[in-house]
């Protein structure tokens, strides 16, 4: 059997492994190995060693953990709280209110914070009991909630993107920049539906009765002071100064997760308690994150040198399509790998597959980075697995896993929409990296 071959009997191995549900790092690490050492030998070992040290000097991996710390501290702090209280107070008289408020909310702190499970259970605990007791439409509640809530994922900074830039050699800068624009058309496309259908069907989500609006202006400023514009600072802090160039994403993030820490004091809620909670669930992220990056690392490296890789490309590349179309074609088994897995894995197991045939092509790789970004947030609402479904129906048990997922395909439709217009306006990504850099 030629190298290249045995390379695609090493990606159906992986696949056999991943649906068989086997732990996805130690199946990339042990099939490696062992088709390493079938395809050239001895060297496998010395490629196993080389490409982790690698991997592991690689700067800007170091933001990871610090993204994550400060995403965990804002939450301990009950920042989504006070921001979900300053925008139902602010948007009270507004039909769909709610809707509204969850929305804002999930796009400011999408901004702190790119773990889905965190955001989607948060806003669940704090928005569905609300839903419920103004009898709001139980499917728009859960879409809102689920699609609000995986907005972080894209949204900068985020920890995503900062796995993706090394990942396809770009800057992280950049791809911050390049996912602004984007994720605010998704936000936007997510309130405008809500609040259409709103006005069309004024029972889908009522105003809110007397006793749960403000009475005062003081309370809603005092409510807007505390809870909006503190984190506003953070993140001008942090995002600000890593776009003016005066810090690196690593330094940026180490400025957030202090400001985290000194936001978390500030409100009262900075104990032992909370910062060795919120220590763990960093460890456990990225611990899980970095370890994935390593064995990814080691297994596309003998997926590369078996010659695979080159074969894959000179296929893809042989076929009769147009360029654009066959960005549709990777970015549809972007979508559907999104069903059994997470996005660590995708992005660094299969993007680097895709990588030659985009750079072949001629694709700018930030507008390329960008639209995998779009997909993989797209991926966690969509069924079978969709694992934003489970997340909110752990923390609201009172509503039916059907209507959860039927609210759920109304913002995955939406989102696919966003996904459209990226594809074929892709200055939508690059209007702001190109303005800036």
């Amino acid at each position: 059997m030629s190298p290249e071959h045995l390379g695609l009997v090493l990606l159906g191995a992986l696949l056999t492994g991943i649906f068989v549900g086997f732990p996805i790092a130690f199946t990339l690490i042990i099939l490696g190995f062992v088709f390493g050492y079938i395809g050239f030998g001895k060297q496998v070992f010395y490629l196993m060693y080389f490409q982790t040290l690698g991997l592991m000097k690689e700067e800007t991996l170091a933001a990871v953990p610090l993204f994550v710390f400060m995403g965990h501290m804002l939450e301990q702090a009950g920042l989504m709280e006070r921001l979900f209280k300053a925008f139902q107070f602010i948007f009270a008289r507004i039909r769909g209110s709610l809707y509204l408020g969850v929305l804002l909310t999930a796009t400011v702190f999408a901004t702190a914070t790119g773990i889905i499970g965190a955001s989607v259970t948060v806003i669940g605990l704090l928005a569905a009991p609300a839903m419920m007791k103004s009898r709001y439409n139980t499917a728009l509640s859960a879409g809102v909630i689920t699609a609000g809530g995986c907005l972080g994922i894209l949204i900068p900074p985020s920890v995503m993107l900062v796995v993706l830039g090394p990942v396809l050699g770009v800057s992280v800068v950049q791809l911050f920049m390049a996912a602004i624009v984007p994720g605010l058309i998704l936000s936007g496309l997510f309130i405008g539906y809500t609040l259409l259908r709103c006005y069309i069907n004024p029972k889908l989500g009522p105003r809110l009765p007397e006793d749960q609006r403000p009475t005062s202006y003081a309370q809603i400023l005092k409510e807007f002071f505390s809870g909006i514009v503190p984190l506003g600072a953070i993140i001008f802090a942090s995002l600000g100064s890593i776009i003016a160039g005066m810090a690196t994403p690593t330094e940026g993030a180490a400025m957030a997760a202090t400001g985290a820490v000194i936001l978390t004091a500030f409100y009262g809620r900075l104990n032992w308690t909370n910062l060795k909670g919120a220590g763990l669930k960093t460890l456990q992220t990225s611990s899980m994150i970095l370890f994935l990056a390593v064995a990814s690392n080691i297994y596309g490296s003998v997926f590369a040198r078996l010659g695979t890789a080159t074969l894959i490309t000179d296929t893809m590349l042989s076929l009769q399509v147009s360029p654009l179309f066959m960005m549709v074609i990777l970015m549809v088994v972007i979508f559907i790998l999104g069903w059994p897995l997470e996005w660590p894995a995708i992005i660094l197991i299969f993007v680097p597959i895709f990588y030659p045939v985009v750079d072949k092509l001629g694709f700018n790789l930030v507008w390329f980075a960008t639209l995998v970004a779009v997909n993989l947030q797209t991926a966690f609402l969509s069924p079978p697995v969709a694992m934003a479904a489970y997340y909110l129906k752990g923390v609201a048990p009172a509503w039916d896993l059907t209507d959860i997922y039927k609210g759920m395909m109304e913002f995955m439709i939406l989102q696919c929409v966003g996904l459209a217009l990226l594809l074929l306006f892709p200055q939508l990504a690059l209007w702001l990296p190109s303005l800036l850099f």
